[in-house]
């Protein structure tokens, strides 16, 4: 079985400040597991959020199976996220308060062959943190050539 790549959220990091993570389990039909094996997802406009006390995916795209026939998938159908009920009950309370919300942040198969995608528990960051972040990873890279 050929090595499968995540795929990351690269956004996340720079909209968000990430507070805790867990990585939750998909419900998935046939075809998207295979367009995810292939790695034909996007995860930029990617959110979670709360119904009927279940945690879903919304807007995570994954394309269409080239050999699917007639019983392809919706490409940015919404998908049941599976975690335990105390981990869905401790999210859902800390999603409550205000300027919190839970972000997908990388999909990947583990080594079961099962698709898992990893979530943070999330707090939008301000204009002045992103020009700070950003700050930090010129120094970053100054000094890496400056070692060279």
């Amino acid at each position: 079985m050929k090595e499968v790549q995540a795929i990351k959220n690269k956004k996340a990091g720079f909209e968000f400040h990430l507070l805790e993570n867990y990585v939750a389990g998909i419900q998935l039909t046939g075809t998207e597991i295979k367009s995810i094996r292939d790695a034909k997802a996007n995860l930029s406009d990617a959110y979670c959020i709360f119904e009927n006390g279940e945690l879903w995916v919304k807007n995570m795209h994954v394309s269409e199976y080239k050999e699917g026939s007639y019983n392809n998938h919706e490409p940015k159908r919404q998908r049941k996220l599976l975690l335990t009920k105390k981990e869905l009950y401790k999210l859902n309370q800390k999603v409550k308060v205000k300027g919190l919300t839970i972000i997908p942040v990388k999909l990947f198969i583990n080594e079961r062959g099962y698709a898992k995608l990893e979530i943070a528990l999330a707090r939008g960051k301000k204009f002045h943190d992103k020009r700070e972040d950003l700050k930090l990873k010129d120094a970053r890279r100054e000094m890496r050539e400056h070692k060279r």
